[in-house]
């Protein structure tokens, strides 16, 4: 089943929000002091983390977590809780491990890796004995999806596998010691998520169909016959099923149906009745806390400027007073054991490393693991202001202000950081990019355009059908809007994304020319049409989704070119800086070529660099490293920022062409 549906899974890596975010209504923010800041090695920012992605085993007595090996490549390393043990027990090759979990024995871990980007994710098992991993799913092009896990049957997951046909993925138990696969569910075609209950059981499976509305469909048992219960039109197409309670008896939903956003609402399996939990009229449901054990609600969280928890239960809100007090920045449970006894809870900043720490819930102590990247603990990293101003027709638009330290938020170069998705949001935190940018002496602007999720469904659906127009005009919006508040100097902005965020770049160079000095993007779509005549596999069943969200590519032919900058190139008058992972299956290298070409035949600048071993998305550091120091002289150049010597990158696959 794919990964596209809106499932929540029990125990979400989340934030919570010590205070409400001041907005900037017209000014920046003032300079902390009054002279530039020492450069920043790139390789601090975008080289690996030295801990990342902390889990704890079930029983809580491991801790893994993610770490270079000898050679820059991430694997899974293992302690012992108050030991000093630690060992490496993965050997991936190349790409690094960087999605992982431990099965509920607690004497194995699961990650999935594709090749060079192309995602055809496999399950591999290693035994933290020792080892070498097995590959669960050795399927040539076929893609695993983990659907569930239970601790009941710790040796056992629910897996999605595309084996029969590439287009729907079919649900199997997937046995850890053999590798044998039982067929669970055959999927006709039109399901793209699935839920199962705490008895394992497959129970709810979320339909899509072809006018783009999608139905929740629910059974009594695996053996029993599937039936309608909640439909949920195009215009709710981001509500879905979160988890059974312990019983089996209530389905949690995140659903906008009846309102604006989404919101959390219990249905009574029996009854039918629906009962609203938690609900905010603009921002929707961001979040989820199940207790393992009970599957009892613990609280929710609602992404506003920043996550903001609301505790449903008494006891979680006590330890959330305590983890309030422990540091500055969001906190959120990243990792516990199945008792619910100790928690891995990291804390977020905007201006900092990630810190992980151990807490004892009986003692309510919260003890310093490490920091993911303690190298930037001392170095004076820029803040991250929420913002809003409204759009040329009237929407309130959102986002995030980001300035150089220690100079004056006047008439700075500017660097529009574009989202990709289009259907997510940028939040409040460490963002690599925002503190490269900022300390190369750029003022950052991230806008939440419409069409981004989180700020309810008539934010997400006034988006339809307006890639390159209003989508477009917001982000101009933006950079107008910090003209005229005397922080970014017109002559001196830059716009720079990945995927949609590539497009934006793009259809921003075609579409307002006259705004944008520079264009750097990564994997970016610059043919519409072509693109959703290319959509992958197994993205069928969010066909219908898509037609609507952009354009349907056989019936608005005419409508997607008028929106597809390769028709446009002669408009284009600023340099633009092309990256493209060889491999991408979302984005093909096709695109990236076609826009190139185009722009060398019209005697257009642009620098083109291709990655052999990336796909959608550069995972390698050497090609992270690479492609940014690339952008920073091209930035640089054009704009009049600073910018760290190259050098040396070994290891890195890119070609410029």
């Amino acid at each position: 089943m794919l990964r596209h549906a809106r499932l929540l899974p029990l125990m979400l890596i989340a934030a919570l929000s010590l205070a409400p975010a001041q907005r900037l209504a017209t000014a920046a923010p003032a300079a902390r002091q009054q002279q530039p800041t020492a450069l920043i090695p790139r390789a601090l920012l975008f080289g690996n983390p030295e801990r990342a992605n902390p889990q704890l085993s079930a029983d809580g007595t491991l801790l893994a977590y993610l770490a270079p090996d000898s050679r820059g490549v991430l694997q899974v390393w293992v302690r012992t809780i108050g030991a000093a043990d630690d060992r490496m027990v993965t050997a991936d090759d190349k790409r690094g491990i960087r999605s992982y979990f431990w099965s509920f024995s607690g004497t194995q871990l699961i990650y999935l890796q594709d090749k060079d980007g192309d995602e055809s994710f496999h399950f591999y098992v290693v035994d933290i004995a020792g080892g070498a991993a097995r590959d669960l799913t050795p399927y040539p092009q076929v893609q695993a999806q983990l659907i569930a896990r239970n601790p009941n049957y710790p040796d056992t997951l629910l897996v999605g596998l595309n084996i029969t046909d590439r287009r729907k993925h079919d649900v199997y138990r997937l046995d850890l010691t053999t590798g044998e696969l039982t067929l669970v569910a055959e999927n006709p075609g039109n399901i793209v998520g699935g839920l199962a209950d705490a008895q394992f059981q497959l129970r709810a499976a979320l339909a899509a169909n072809p006018d783009g509305s999608r139905d929740l469909l629910v059974r009594s048992a695996e053996d029993q016959p599937w039936a309608p219960l909640v439909h949920w039109g195009a215009e709710d197409a981001g509500s879905g099923p979160i988890a059974f309670s312990q019983d089996g008896n209530t389905l949690y939903l995140a659903s906008s149906l009846g309102a604006n956003a989404q919101r959390l609402v219990a249905l009574d399996l029996t009854t039918g009745a629906e009962t609203v939990i938690a609900a905010d009229p603009q921002y929707d449901l961001g979040g989820v806390l199940l207790e393992p054990r009970t599957r009892a609600l613990q609280a929710v969280a609602f992404y506003r400027d920043r996550l903001e928890w609301q505790p449903l239960d008494p006891t979680v809100a006590a330890d959330f007073a305590v983890l309030a007090q422990v540091q500055r920045g969001d906190f959120g449970i990243a990792s516990r054991d199945f008792a619910d006894r100790t928690w891995l809870v990291t804390y977020v900043t905007d201006d900092g490393p990630t810190m992980v720490y151990v807490y004892d819930r009986a003692t309510r102590t919260a003890t310093l693991l490490f920091s993911i990247r303690p190298a930037l603990e001392a170095l004076p990293l820029a803040q991250m202001q929420p913002v809003a101003f409204p759009a040329r027709d009237g929407l309130q638009l959102h986002g995030y202000l980001t300035t150089p330290v220690g100079v004056p938020a006047t008439n700075l170069p500017a660097v529009l950081l574009v989202h990709g998705g289009p259907w997510v949001r940028d939040s409040w935190g460490f963002n690599p990019e925002v503190q490269w940018l900022a300390n190369r002496g750029y003022a950052v602007l991230q806008v939440n355009f419409r069409g981004s999720t989180g700020y309810g469904k008539d934010f997400v659906n006034a988006g339809d059908r307006e890639w390159g127009a209003k989508m477009e005009d917001d982000l101009v919006d933006g950079v107008r809007w910090l003209v005229q508040s005397g922080v970014a100097d017109p002559a001196r902005v830059g716009i720079f994304g990945g995927s949609y965020g590539g497009y934006a770049v793009l259809a921003g160079l075609v579409f307002a020319p006259e705004v944008f000095a520079v264009g750097v993007e990564q994997y970016g779509i610059s043919d519409l049409v072509t693109l959703r005549r290319h959509d992958p596999p197994e993205w069928t069943p969010i066909k219908p989704l898509l037609d609507r969200r952009v354009g349907n590519p056989d019936t608005d032919t005419e409508f997607l070119n008028s929106r597809s900058p390769i028709n446009f190139v002669d408009r284009i008058q600023a340099p633009l800086l092309v990256g493209q992972g060889a491999n991408d299956v979302r984005v093909p290298i096709a695109q990236s070529d076609m826009m190139v070409d185009a722009l060398r035949a019209a005697a257009k600048p642009v620098e083109y660099v291709v990655y052999a071993d990336e796909g959608h998305g550069f995972a390698r550091p050497p090609n992270r490293l690479h492609f940014y120091s690339l952008a920073e002289e091209f930035l640089a150049r054009y704009l009049g920022g600073r910018a760290e010597p190259t050098g040396e990158i070994p290891g890195h696959a890119g070609e410029l062409r």
